[in-house]
């Protein structure tokens, strides 16, 4: 008898019930029985004990269902080895209440953040193995992640409306793409829709490359200007501060986000239209596509296998195309960045793309 917990913690995002149905159809055809024990709203079900056995039939029908049957909620890293407001240790509850339903295995689906907390109980003893989830594509040791493939889908989508209205009216539109410190979702969407500037967080921009790249456009006798712009895209004056010295000045920002700043300064510098799309959740939400479908039930069932053999202690990646285990002490604390210099990026810069560099 194997007895699984399972967790979903972090922002949801689509193919989270796809991933967790592809560890447990694994399990179930091997025919070894299985007890499944799904901790409800990410490590806080861990800590305070809050889970429900599940059945078969828990995951029948969700393959194409958004969100997560489990719930999830945010419970900071470096929060953990703090204890609660009644004083709870919280890493010896995790670990009481691991031991205490005599489970064989974690599985913990979720990103940079629950992967820190994933190696932690690894490192109290505790067997583990992951699945990596987020529509942002940072995780270190794996070249996708289940979720981003469909929040793609999503903003492109959007970058592509937009682009009628921006056609009709000769304006210059900003859409801002999810992605507080990294760039693959607004890099990758921008592409898809066919976005004329990008702005992303690893390469700061200049307003005035900016308001260059809108005149020759213009020069050229396009009325208007799309831009994908990721939510933590940020200006060269403001990269050269200090982390101290940026959490300051942002103490009293005027502005919405970091689009609207830079719509007001286009506006003001060029006297141009400007108008901000901010497409939010939505990008996180609905339905995964096809490809995460595929992808999340892939890795799934490589977790399942990997449970079977008694392989803990990984999380489970895509390189070259092929499904791999990656050791979570290689992973957690890790971002995998854009690089300024990265084949994409040149290549969307061949093809007239400006990054505001």
């Amino acid at each position: 008898m194997k007895r699984i917990g399972m967790l979903t913690s972090g922002g949801d995002c689509q193919a989270l019930n796809a991933a967790m149905r592809g560890v447990v159809k694994c399990l179930s055809c091997s025919g070894e029985a299985v007890e499944i024990y799904g901790f409800l709203e990410g490590y806080k079900g861990l800590i305070y004990g809050d889970f429900r056995m599940l059945t078969g039939a828990d995951f029948s029908g969700i393959l194409t269902k958004g969100g997560t049957i489990l719930g999830s909620s945010r419970t900071p890293f470096k929060l953990m080895r703090e204890p609660d407001e009644n004083g709870l240790d919280k890493v010896e509850a995790m670990k009481q209440n691991y031991y205490k339903l005599k489970l064989d295995c974690l599985v913990i689906l979720g990103g940079n953040g629950t992967h820190k907390t994933a190696n932690l109980l690894r490192e109290e003893g505790l067997n583990v193995v992951t699945l990596p989830k987020t529509i942002d594509n940072d995780l270190w040791g794996t070249d996708m992640t289940f979720g981003f493939q469909s929040a793609v889908d999503i903003a492109t989508d959007c970058i592509d409306c937009i682009h009628t209205t921006a056609a009709s009216h000769g304006r210059i539109f900003i859409v801002e793409v999810m992605g507080h410190k990294v760039g693959w979702l607004t890099l990758n969407a921008g592409m898809a829709g066919g976005a004329d500037i990008i702005l992303i967080p690893e390469i700061p921009y200049d307003i005035n490359k900016i308001i260059e790249a809108i005149n020759a456009r213009a020069e050229r006798g396009s009325k208007f200007t799309i831009m994908a712009v990721a939510e933590g895209a940020i200006s060269k004056e403001d990269a050269k501060l200090s982390k101290k010295e940026y959490k300051e000045k942002m103490k009293n920002y005027p502005y919405p986000s970091v689009s609207y700043e830079i719509a007001d300064k286009i506006q003001k510098k060029t006297g141009l239209d400007v108008r901000v799309t901010v497409p939010g959740h939505t990008q996180r939400g609905g339905s995964p596509c096809p490809y995460d479908r595929v992808f999340a039930t892939r890795l799934g069932a490589e977790a399942g296998k990997m449970i079977l053999n008694g392989e803990y202690g990984f999380m489970v990646g895509y390189k070259n195309r092929e499904v791999i285990k990656v050791p979570l002490e290689e992973v957690a604390g890790k971002l995998k960045m854009v690089s300024p210099d990265a084949t994409i990026v040149q290549e969307a810069k061949l093809t007239g793309i400006s990054f505001g560099d």
